[in-house]
């Protein structure tokens, strides 16, 4: 049954909009940051007012878990709100500087320009929010291009968005394929930066494509997911390090930048710890997103199912199978792909992240826990990390050596809190700075200082206050 259906923007269209968020981008910068916080607020306030719609769309769209459009739709409610909290502290007013007597050094913040916020598939109304939220805090316009698998989601929020008193002229909704509506918009001269999330490919033509460009160079921010592991020694808690695994592998049908995809578990536990995860992963319930009981729905499309499948096809002859669970008639008809764990000699056997609920076991000794952090380094992705143990010692040594920029210990490694946990990696992982962090908006604002000779008017009142 089809959801909706999308008429995608034209090249003239693309080009119309960069033309008009040019025009309107001074006057939304000088709104202010308080003023555009108290707008970001209401649209907070309309995505909750409107959860089961949103939350509807989320689960037919984009094949979520009811919990998982929850969790959806309470991310993207707390980025407008901590986005709206830092425009109104650092984008209100300037802020004085030291100087000598008869001085007034100022510093304010003020937006880029034009952002083009490009969003994933996999969390379609979160991260995209984050992204078109981030940039109208700042000052900016935003050019929203949402993913080809979930424009409806984009569509709604972007509705909202107008609604609680966004102008037209700063935010614009650019549908369609990427490749196609990227060589316009990045092209632009009046472009100046760019929020992405997604493939590490993608990122490198973005970059390139700015790179070759003529005037100011835009600013770019890039999240590109990794090939994340999680570290189990000898101390720690079995029960709690399979809890977490399972969450970290197969939560979302392993559909997150976070997931882990490599288990390196100590050679004195595999024996005990292994036999439970498989126990854990036969509990598994795969099928309708819709249905409360579901753990996993499906994988995004057809595409995705394929590679998926070829993936296991190759580790089950390159590996040892641990276990690769029958799929449910019910779900024949789906894009579903079966939550898997194989055994592997080595994490050189990965060449690439797997996007999806495959999970990859490699066994260590107690003595090669450097060679482990080594070979976690030398994939050159770094953006998630996993370690269970009860050493402090032990963790503190991963911390030093592993370059990742989230390392969650005795807990899964998934489900990052804005404004607690901010997210972002590291090398091929992304450029940071963090989203749902306090550096986050600096990145997307340039500053401005003013420094004033107080004498010139005749004198400088201050000293009558010594």
């Amino acid at each position: 049954m089809a959801v909706g259906k999308v008429d995608e923007a034209s090249d003239e269209a693309v080009g119309g909009a960069m033309r008009v968020a040019a025009g309107a981008q001074e006057e939304w910068d000088r709104l202010g940051g308080a003023r555009r916080a108290e707008i970001l607020e209401r649209v907070a306030d309309l995505y909750e007012a409107s959860q089961a719609r949103l939350m509807a769309l989320l689960v037919r769209e984009a094949g979520k878990t009811l919990d998982n459009g929850l969790a959806d739709l309470r991310e993207a409610v707390d980025f407008l709100r901590y986005y709206a909290g830092l425009a109104r502290q650092h984008f209100t007013e300037p802020v004085r500087l030291p100087g000598p007597t008869g001085e007034r050094n100022e510093i304010l913040l003020h937006g880029r320009g034009t952002f083009a916020c490009i969003a994933p598939w996999n969390f379609p109304l979160a991260i995209f929010t984050g992204q078109v939220a981030a940039a109208l805090a700042a000052g900016n316009c935003a050019i929203a291009k949402p993913a080809e698998q979930t424009p409806l989601v984009a569509c709604e929020a972007v509705r909202l968005m107008l609604k609680a008193g966004v102008p037209p002229g700063v935010l614009h909704f650019l549908p369609g394929d990427g490749a196609r509506i990227g060589r316009t918009l990045l092209s632009h001269p009046a472009l100046s930066g760019v929020a992405f999330t997604g493939s590490n490919p993608t990122a490198a033509i973005i970059n390139r494509q700015l790179a070759a460009r003529e005037g100011a160079i835009p600013a770019l921010i890039a999240e590109t997911g990794g090939m994340n592991a999680m570290i189990v020694d000898s101390s720690a808690l079995p029960e709690q390090a399979v809890r977490d695994a399972l969450a970290s592998a197969f939560d979302s049908a392993g559909q997150r930048c976070s997931a882990a995809r490599i288990l390196f578990v100590q050679s004195d536990i595999a024996p005990r710890l292994l036999p439970m995860l498989k126990g854990a992963m036969a509990e598994l319930k795969i099928g309708d997103p819709f249905a409360y009981a579901t753990d996993v729905g499906p994988v995004i499309d057809d595409e995705a199912k394929t590679t998926l499948q070829d993936h296991k096809s190759r580790m089950a002859r390159e590996g040892k199978t641990i276990m690769d669970l029958p799929l449910p008639p019910e779900t024949r008809n789906g894009t579903f792909v079966a939550p898997a764990c194989y055994e592997l000699p080595s994490i050189a056997v990965l060449k690439r992240e797997v996007f999806g609920p495959i999970l990859h076991v490699v066994r260590y000794e107690s003595t090669h826990l450097k060679e482990v952090c080594e070979a976690i380094n030398a994939t050159g992705y770094g953006l998630t990390l996993g370690l269970h143990t009860r050493i402090e010692s032990t963790a503190n040594e991963i911390r030093q050596r592993v370059r990742v920029g989230n390392i969650y210990v005795n807990r899964n490694q998934i489900g990052a809190v804005v404004g607690a946990q901010p997210f972002g990696g590291e090398g091929l992982s992304g450029t940071g700075p963090k989203a749902g962090g306090p550096h986050y908006l600096s990145r997307f604002s340039t500053e401005r200082v003013c420094s004033t000779d107080t004498t010139a008017s005749g004198g400088n009142a201050a000293l009558m206050t010594l």
